[in-house]
């Protein structure tokens, strides 16, 4: 029988390792080296840097009816050399939107490998032990995930997953694991994941990209899907080879057969057909209202001369019921899709909800956009500011500035809920970053609308695909206030019923709440008419055949350019002027000889500018200078102002000047402009008579008009005469 790792002495403990080569790439599996108190722990390994995924806890159980997995990415400074934090505070803080993002992408394509009736407490996280800040490791939390879940021994893992990061330019020329200096120049930016059989999910950005050229994306990234899934497979078999895994069962909710019998005997197909039709509310309050009644009767069969009604439901395992009752309901109306593509509400698998839209609802903010779609409510206000607005964000890579910002907003109210607010969520951070995703495709570039553009995405109603009615809100909002995007955006939630059995199936066009249960696929899709900006895919099942994955595209571009022309009724391009509210920037190139002019002593200059005029001054350190002011007026002075600082003195030029020194018997030297001093000799005052003494005519302080004679560039002396 062989030891197990954790048997082993320091001296007899063996490394396991192995290089495989995927694509151009070598990537290694390593494990015996660290966390070795981990159920499961390997590093991956490229020119890239060290990723160490661990997964522990298993076999506990929580209290709650949800499986615990929970899966962390961490971001660690020292990966990259780097310090970090600020001056009170070095340690690495809350996790980054990144990091978050991250996590959810690692978890989403894991937590359907195991049964949704699972138990134990799982935990797997993800730490980034070196980098060269050349490219990210996201996608290799996914493959490392899968390993490490293995090397654990948990048997009810249904199947190796990995994940891939792929890039494309318009011609379909595809490239395996990018560095980010490839993502920023690509057309598609797509990360996948998946088994040796079938793509379980997928996030993604384009430059409105077809169909065609996302589906040939998908097959390419499956490719190397397949040849890492085979590289866990042989790891495996390696380590085993020298070390036992112990094979560790997961706790699982078990079901009272007899519960169950009683429970089916008691619901009538009529209960369930009165389902049909009814809104949200009333589709929930319907449930529970069959749930009581089978409470009921059961207890009733228990009631006794020693036990009252109240007691006897009070025996009754309320939640038990509750949960077979709603796996009936689900059973019928999986069934009933596909077999009559009748749904929930009377539509068509491919038919979307009433959609409206509305526009410049708030007076004073700078762009709004209200999206309707069934009871879904978005409220979109679009907020523009200058350059010193944009986000900082300083990660483990080197700091970069955000220009757009989405922010997705999900009060209880929206659901009809009471509960505290405690801050952002994962979900509405991840929810945000894909509608920042949809929208920066179409986005003006900087040099031809330098504001910078923030846009909170509120949760007014929620009945499903409120992440998609956001994207549709936001373009809205952008239009709105004036921003020229170079198209509409719009987005649909995709949802599927799949028979494993049968291989029987229907696409359903924008699921709503009560169908979300349902379903066995949750694909969101944003695009404008001429292409793809973005993709979120998730499964519930071991994953999607490329045959499933062409119908949906077909679908949604269908339900998608009949919201869009729902939306152009609101509004069907960009205002042509902005909202009187919004700021005003006013931009202009500095030289870098002069930028020191502009700046001044100590920044003395530019904090003179931004007090004398009431504006903000923001200049780059490659020379771009933009004034951001509240009028035009205001915008216009420091613009002038700061040209005249530019300006090189000429010969015939004149200023109004002010006298900072006398010189008693030779001149007096006179400020014409920041940095700018040039002399009256006592001969050039215009007098008529002989001057002795220029405190005679003149003293510090006074204003006086001047003309330039003469420049002497290599002195920087400026010669002065008085304009009589």
């Amino acid at each position: 029988m062989l030891p197990t790792i954790r048997d082993m002495t320091i001296q007899d403990r063996k490394v396991i390792s192995k290089t495989y080569t995927i694509g151009t790439k070598e990537i290694t599996f390593e494990t015996g080296k660290l966390a070795l108190f981990a159920q499961g722990s390997v590093t991956i390994k490229d020119s890239h840097g060290n990723y160490l995924l661990t997964t522990t806890g298993v076999g506990g159980q929580r209290d709650g009816d949800f499986f615990p997995l929970s899966v962390d990415f961490q971001e660690k400074y020292y990966a990259n050399g780097k310090i970090g934090g600020n001056r009170f505070m070095k340690r690495e803080g809350r996790p980054s939107d990144m990091s978050i993002l991250t996590s959810r992408m690692i978890d989403r394509p894991i937590r359907p490998m195991f049964s949704s009736k699972t138990r134990s407490e799982i935990q797997i996280i993800s730490t980034i032990l070196s980098s060269t800040g050349e490219s990210e490791f996201g996608w290799y939390g996914i493959t490392g995930a899968s390993l490490s879940i293995q090397l654990a021994g948990i048997t009810d893992f249904e199947a190796p997953v990995s994940g891939v990061r792929i890039i494309s330019d318009q011609d379909g020329n595809f490239i395996f694991d990018p560095t980010f200096d490839e993502i920023e120049n690509a057309h598609l930016d797509l990360t996948v994941a998946g088994t040796s059989d079938a793509i379980t999910m997928v996030e993604s950005q384009g430059n409105e990209v077809d169909s065609e050229l996302m589906v040939k994306a998908f097959e390419f990234a499956h490719d190397y899907i397949k040849d890492l899934c085979a590289a866990q497979e042989d790891f495996l078999k390696l380590y085993q080879e020298t070390y036992e895994i112990s094979e560790i069962k997961l706790i699982k909710k078990e079901i009272d057969e007899e519960l169950e019998v009683a429970v089916k005997r008691i619901v009538e197909e009529s209960d369930i057909e009165g389902l049909y039709g009814l809104g949200k509310v009333e589709f929930h309050d319907a449930i529970e209202s069959i749930i009581e009644g089978v409470i009921e009767e059961i207890a009733q069969e228990n009631v006794g001369k020693k036990t009252t009604l109240e007691e006897a439901i009070a025996e009754v395992p309320a939640g038990e019921i509750a949960d077979i009752i709603k796996s009936i309901v689900k059973a019928h109306m999986r069934k009933t899709v596909l077999e009559t593509g009748k749904r929930l509400d009377g539509r068509e698998c491919d038919q979307v909800r009433p959609v409206r839209a509305d526009t410049s609802l708030l007076d004073r903010t700078h762009g709004t956009g209200l999206f309707e779609r069934g009871v879904t409510q978005i409220l979109s206000i679009a907020t523009l500011g200058g350059p010193q607005d944009m986000q900082l964000i300083d990660g483990m890579y080197e700091e970069e500035t955000k220009r757009y910002i989405h922010h997705y907003n999900f009060p209880p109210f929206s659901v009809g809920d009471v509960r505290p607010l405690r801050g952002v969520g994962r979900r509405e951070i991840g929810h945000g970053r894909l509608a920042e995703k949809a929208l920066e495709p179409v986005l003006p570039k900087e040099e031809d609308f330098p504001y910078m553009m923030r846009v909170v995405s509120e949760t007014m109603t929620c009945n499903g695909s409120s992440s998609m009615a956001s994207i549709c809100g936001s373009s809205l909002a952008l239009m709105d206030a004036g921003v020229p995007i170079k198209a509409m955006v719009a987005g649909v939630a995709m949802g599927m019923i799949y028979d494993e059995e049968t291989r029987n199936y229907k696409v359903l066009a924008d699921i709503q709440a009560q169908e979300d249960f349902l379903g066995d696929m949750d694909f969101k899709v944003a695009a404008t008419e001429d292409g793809i900006t973005a993709l979120q895919m998730d499964c519930k099942i071991s994953g999607l055949s490329m045959e499933v994955i062409k119908e949906v595209f077909k679908t949604s571009e269908k339900s998608i350019a009949y919201i869009r022309e729902n939306m152009q009724k609101a509004i069907s391009e960009p205002r042509k002027e902005l909202s009187k509210y919004a700021p005003l920037l006013s931009s202009l190139q500095v030289p870098e000889d002069k930028m020191r002019d502009v700046i001044g002593k100590g920044g003395e200059t530019i904090q003179g500018i931004e007090k004398d005029f009431g504006v903000e001054v923001n200049l780059d350190d490659d020379g771009k200078c933009t004034i951001t002011a509240k009028s035009q007026e205001e915008g216009k002075k420091a613009v002038e102002f700061i040209q005249n600082l530019l300006k090189e003195v000429e010969v015939g030029d004149e200023y109004e000047g002010t006298i900072i020194k006398i010189l008693d018997t030779i001149g007096a030297i006179v400020s014409i402009g920041p940095g700018k001093e040039g002399m009256i000799h006592i001969s050039k005052f215009g007098e008529k008579k002989r001057i002795e003494n220029v405190n005679d005519i003149a003293k510090v302080g006074d204003i006086v008009k001047v003309k330039v004679y003469s420049v002497d560039k290599e002195k920087g002396r400026i010669g002065l005469m008085k304009v009589v």
